[in-house]
């Protein structure tokens, strides 16, 4: 048994049980089948502890969606006029009423108040329990399951129920039908964007160099913009989207980078400023916030420094440079090198940033879920041995995030409260932005399947997490191709890089967990009325992908919003000069624009841009819109760009001056 007393407090409170009066119970979740990897073994001896969190239903979740226009759709009266952080906590917490309520039942059931920890948003109540005590409050049985193939064990019951009067206060409870592990599992790296890195043809540069190999329209182009379709450099993106200069740097308007698993070298960045962005000074580097423990920078020839992290910083500050760039690296160096972007991602980021999202206790309860999530104090040899940092950083303005995993990889509750979180960040003013991925309709080979695409035949389209998400900007790829200038129609970003990258593209699709939200129903619309697909197809959320017989739904929150350039960046990693492709790029591009934009309206005494994908939706014009390519993956040609939204574009890639002129335009 792996399950030991650990509190001698709680031997003393469990001797003053009191006689609870009879209360109804009634079934709240029940598993329907046993995990394929897990073996339920003996049930939990009564005098083991147990981690017990029960998860408060929080209020007016279902009119989040109606509050976040309010402050971001155009049309509205309310535009802008942005909700604070104490504003968003007191909506959305739990009434007292069922605090109070809840808290009675446990009280008349023997757990002693001063054992319950309440968490900072009111969301959880939390407390360690002999499981005999939570076997009689939840009339359950806990058992141990065993993992098939390795030493881990997690605890959980088939069923448990809880009190009639209180079901609609409370959304679920751990240990229950959901395992909880004792130590976090470890699973190989998932990260949505792949960034791909490849050396520079240098013969094909060298050639496309030579006058005579230069087409007659790029010969009429500056010198330095002559070789964009070859070499993409910050030159070539600000005359691509038609970016100015930045003049307006302000102390408020860092723009945020979001980093897992990668560290940036001090030494790349300043060979990149040197021969690409000789505007940035050598030494500009991001301001540190560092989450949990983790490394700011390592060395250039640390196998850590995979060049994530040195391109999107590459790409923010040569752009929005002498504005600065606040790098959120998250984990210790135990948990992040190890697993560079599993199923943790953003949990511990978003504790960070908004100390209501997560609760600190002497018993170590955080409010994250330890079979996903780092769990500090770490205590092993090395780990951060401080307190989860909850609240300790102020969002910035615009976050971009190159990170992810697909959908299907995570519970739905657990994306389903991260995005409400996201939901929150949109009420306060914040811009959230994500990559969309790099395989297309499919995940990352090796993803669950060997092609990455869900169902028994890999045929089913795997979309990504968070890009599913319908309160944050998914930003996908584009390029353009070697004989073209930045004055051609950028096309998808697809490109064989061989070996698992043979398929390099774009990522898009539908969500099977979240419905399409109102502001983008009708651009999605036309997109199904004129692209004339023949994919079967499903309606249906949580679909059964074993048995279905479409490969997308047609109902689901659909990406990406918008997109970027993705390809032929030209960076170095480990001192060598590469190129690199991914949307992984084209998320902190278009973070950029958004900081640019903020600028000028911050100077001009009004408010951030926000939550911006209503704005967009309403005004598709303002960006170039993507006509050529596809997002292959499963075996298909995934989805085409056509005229509109589009599954592989979004609604384009960014024309600045248009942009800049409509959020200005706007309160």
């Amino acid at each position: 048994m792996f399950l030991r007393r650990l509190y001698v407090g709680l031997a003393i409170a469990a001797l003053s049980e009191a006689a609870p009066a009879p209360i109804k119970h009634v079934l709240h979740e029940k598993r329907e089948r046993q995990a394929l990897d897990w073996v339920k073994g003996d049930r939990v001896e009564g005098n083991a502890v147990l981690p017990v969190r029960i998860g408060l239903s929080q209020n007016n979740l279902d009119k989040g969606y109606e509050y976040l226009m309010d402050v971001s759709h155009p049309s509205s009266a309310q535009y802008g006029q942005y909700w604070s952080a104490d504003d968003v906590h007191d909506m959305f917490a739990p009434s007292d009423a069922a605090v109070d309520a809840v808290r009675e039942w446990l009280h008349d059931a023997g757990i002693d108040p001063s054992r319950v920890v309440h968490s900072d948003n009111k969301g959880w109540l939390a407390f360690d329990a002999y499981a005999h005590e939570a076997e009689k409050l939840f009339v359950a049985e806990f058992y141990e399951h065993n993992h098939m193939s390795t030493a881990s064990t997690k605890i959980g019951c088939d069923k448990y129920h809880l009190p009639e009067h209180l079901v609609e206060h409370i959304d679920y409870v751990t240990p229950g039908v959901k395992l909880t592990p004792v130590l976090k599992k470890h699973k190989k790296a998932k990260r949505a964007s792949h960034l791909a890195k490849v050396k520079p043809n240098i013969e094909a540069v060298s050639s496309a160099a030579n006058e005579h190999s230069i087409s007659e329209k790029a010969k009429g182009l500056a010198p330095e913009l002559q070789l964009c379709g070859y070499n993409m450099t910050p030159t070539c993106i600000k005359a691509l989207y038609r970016i100015p200069d930045a003049t307006k740097a302000r102390g408020d308007n860092s723009l945020g980078l979001y980093e897992q698993g990668d560290y940036f070298a001090k030494s790349d960045l300043d060979l990149f400023y040197k021969e690409y962005a000789p505007w940035v000074p050598q030494g500009t580097y991001p301001i540190p916030a560092l989450i949990d423990g983790a490394n700011y920078s390592v060395p250039a020839y640390s196998s850590l420094n995979t060049g994530e992290s040195d391109i999107d910083i590459d790409l923010a500050y040569s752009l929005i440079y002498p504005q600065t760039v606040t790098l959120y690296q998250v984990d210790d160096q135990l948990y992040e090198p190890a697993e560079v972007a599993t199923t943790n991602l953003f949990n511990t980021f978003l504790d960070a940033l908004d100390g209501s999202y997560c609760t600190y206790s002497a018993y170590g309860e955080t409010g994250d879920d330890p079979s996903i999530d780092a769990v500090y104090p770490d205590t092993r040899p090395g780990g951060y041995k401080g307190k989860l940092q909850c609240g300790v950083y102020k969002p910035t303005n615009v976050i971009s995030a190159s990170y992810g995993q697909a959908e299907a990889d995570l519970p739905i509750s657990y994306t389903k409260r991260q995005c409400n979180e996201f939901l929150k960040l949109g009420l306060q003013g914040h811009s959230i932005l994500f990559a969309s991925g790099d395989y297309g309709v499919a995940s990352f080979p090796g993803d669950g399947t060997e092609n990455g695409c869900l169902g028994p035949e890999q045929k089913i389209f795997n979309p990504q997490y968070p890009s599913n998400c319908p309160y944050v900007t998914s930003v996908g790829g584009t390029m353009i191709y070697g004989d073209q200038t930045v004055e051609d129609p950028e096309s998808v970003m697809h490109a064989n890089l061989g070996g698992s990258a043979a398929n390099f593209s774009t990522a898009g699709g539908f969500s099977n967990y979240f419905p399409q939200p109102e502001y983008q129903k009708h651009a999605v619309k036309k997109y199904f009325e004129k692209a004339d697909l023949t994919y079967p197809y499903y309606s249906e959320f949580s679909v059964d992908v074993e048995t279905t017989k479409g490969v997308y739904n047609r109902i689901g929150r659909a990406y990406p919003d918008v997109a970027a350039n993705g390809a032929n960046f030209r960076a170095y990693n480990d001192g060598y000069d590469y190129h690199f492709y991914g949307s992984s790029l084209a998320s902190p591009l278009f973070a950029s624009v958004l900081n640019l934009i903020n600028e000028e309206r911050l100077a001009a005494g009004k408010g951030t841009v926000g939550f911006v994908n209503p704005v967009l939706y309403a005004h598709p014009e303002v960006l170039n819109d993507i006509t050529n390519g596809t997002s292959a993956g499963c075996n298909t040609d995934g989805f085409a760009a056509i005229s509109g939204w589009d599954p592989a574009t979004g609604l384009g890639t960014p024309n600045y001056p248009k942009m800049k002129k409509l959020f200005m335009s706007l309160p």
